[in-house]
């Protein structure tokens, strides 16, 4: 992101793209590695911490062609072997420089449904991005083609020019299949399945459909409107979604096939489980984990004070146990609650933590103060019961554990005291057991994670899994990878393609 304005951005990026059509011939790989990487309009940090809005404007459509300019068309397009949906990237870049804008969001439909929202939370810089030439030639990962930014763009112009399309549908198989929670991998079966011919339903528990996007992902990382958009976007491909139904409770897993006649099943139904640290205070008043927290600020809108029904704790000066993207989640949805203060909590140091760069950076500059080698030994609480301070216990680095990290090891005698009267436990998820404890022969790791083959087919004979509840909480992209693999082996299943 840049500190200088959109318009002067654009402006800039005009001159350039100018300049790049003015040369009148294909640039060299040379003339392409010298044009400068188009930086993100984004809300002043000041501004954006009193509101719910997007952070970033996303790139003006000088920005997108000048960035697409960058792409150096490599014939071994080792971009698209790191990204698990296998998106054709060197194809729809070349088409934004291009000015082919249809074709492109036309080909990037053909692996992901979803480029709106991959194109905003997706860790890019972890995996298509990583692999880029460019960044490879300049010597910093951070100076690739920005191939999210280029992806989100792609699919605002569609929304904003002619609104979303709809995949074309084969005609009818006469195969059914159920699809179990609606978050981004059980998305993609959806939509592959049912452009392949079949019927799909979709059985959400919550009120509204979308999972993770919807009661996880904050409203100014990711907009809900365009979560709805995707939504309605399998709906008009002719996808049936059933809210508050409760695989497990409204119907057991086998109840699916002996009652209602589907001829396969898939179980997306993540990893909503929230762990907590087993330590002194965790039931005070003021303790939440991040999950709870989030999903009534995203999904119950309870941040809109003045129109929402459903309560939020008030925090005035919080604590964030974690170093994901949970916990910067957290971290910046109490800053816009109006939170004085608030302090991330993590055992390691910036270094080692899971979350993006670009989400420390921007927590950063909302005012959010780190604490790194610290972790919480005690949450302190008064007479009312309620949280007043937390305990820390510093920490040092040691050797190497088996995430390749090296592993925090505690100071003795180092506790220091941080005045809080809120925390906010983000330190990851289990899957929920629902479907498995009324499933007993559904086989699962000690984790409670589903196991699966590499097709993503379970124990039981036309059930398959993918998503939070096959690798633990991992990220939309992945999830959506994890979809399309299961999806190709149920549409084999039911008499399509072999896999």
């Amino acid at each position: 992101m840049s500190k200088a304005t959109p318009e002067a951005l654009d402006r800039e990026a005009t001159g350039l793209l100018r300049s790049i059509e003015g040369k009148g011939t294909q640039l060299t790989p040379k003339e392409r590695l010298k044009i400068p990487q188009q930086a993100m309009p984004a809300q002043d940090p000041v501004e954006r911490r009193s509101n719910m809005s997007e952070v970033t404007y996303g790139y003006t459509e000088a920005q997108a062609r000048v960035e697409a300019a960058r792409c150096l068309q490599c014939k071994k397009a080792d971009c698209v072997d790191g990204c698990p949906v296998g998106v054709d990237i060197p194809g729809f870049i070349k088409a934004i420089e291009d000015g082919r804008y249809n074709e492109a969001v036309t080909i990037i439909h053909q692996a992901n449904i979803l480029p709106a929202i991959c194109g905003r939370v997706c860790p890019q810089e972890n995996q298509c991005q990583a692999t880029c030439t460019v960044g490879k030639v300049h010597k910093d990962a951070l100076k690739a083609v920005s191939i999210g930014r280029l992806e989100r763009f792609v699919a605002d112009h569609e929304r904003s020019t002619h609104g979303c399309g709809v995949p074309e549908v084969k005609p009818e198989t006469g195969r059914r299949v159920a699809v179990i929670g609606s978050g981004p991998a059980s998305i993609t079966v959806a939509a592959d399945l049912r452009r392949e011919g079949h019927a799909v339903t979709i059985l959400e528990a919550f009120h509204r459909p979308g999972g993770v996007m919807v009661y996880g992902i904050p409203e100014f990382r990711l907009p809900k409107a365009i979560v709805e958009d995707e939504i309605r976007t399998l709906e008009r491909m002719g996808v049936e979604i059933r809210t508050n139904f409760l695989v497990g409770r409204t119907r057991k897993l086998q109840d699916l096939f002996d009652k209602d006649g589907y001829d396969a099943v898939f179980i997306g139904s993540g990893a909503g489980l929230p762990k907590f640290l087993g330590i002194e205070g965790e039931n005070l008043v003021g303790v939440f984990s991040a999950n709870e927290f989030l999903t009534r600020s995203n999904l119950m809108k309870a941040y809109d004070r003045e129109r929402a029904e459903t309560p939020i704790f008030q925090p005035r000066k919080v604590a964030v146990f974690g170093g994901g993207n949970v916990a910067m989640d957290a971290a910046r949805t109490a800053v816009r609650l109006g939170a004085e203060e608030v302090n991330v909590i993590y055992r390691r140091t910036r270094t080692e933590m899971p979350a993006r760069a670009e989400e420390v950076d921007n927590a950063e500059e909302e005012g959010v103060r780190f604490h790194f080698l610290r972790s919480p030994k005690r949450i302190l609480g008064n007479e009312d019961e309620r949280v007043v301070g937390v305990e820390c216990l510093a920490y040092e680095l040691g050797e190497p554990d088996d995430s390749g990290r090296r592993r925090p090891v505690p100071i003795p005698g180092s506790e220091t005291v941080i005045e809080v009267d809120t925390a906010l436990v983000s330190i990851g998820n289990d899957s929920h057991p629902l479907i498995t404890q009324t499933t007993p022969e559904l086989e699962t790791n000690k984790w409670g994670n589903i196991l699966t083959d590499e097709n993503g087919k379970t124990s039981i004979d036309r059930v398959y899994a993918g998503g939070d509840i096959v690798l633990g909480a991992a990220t939309v992209i992945l999830a959506m990878g994890e979809g399309r693999k299961a999806a190709a082996s149920i549409h084999a299943l039911l008499g399509g393609d072999a896999v």
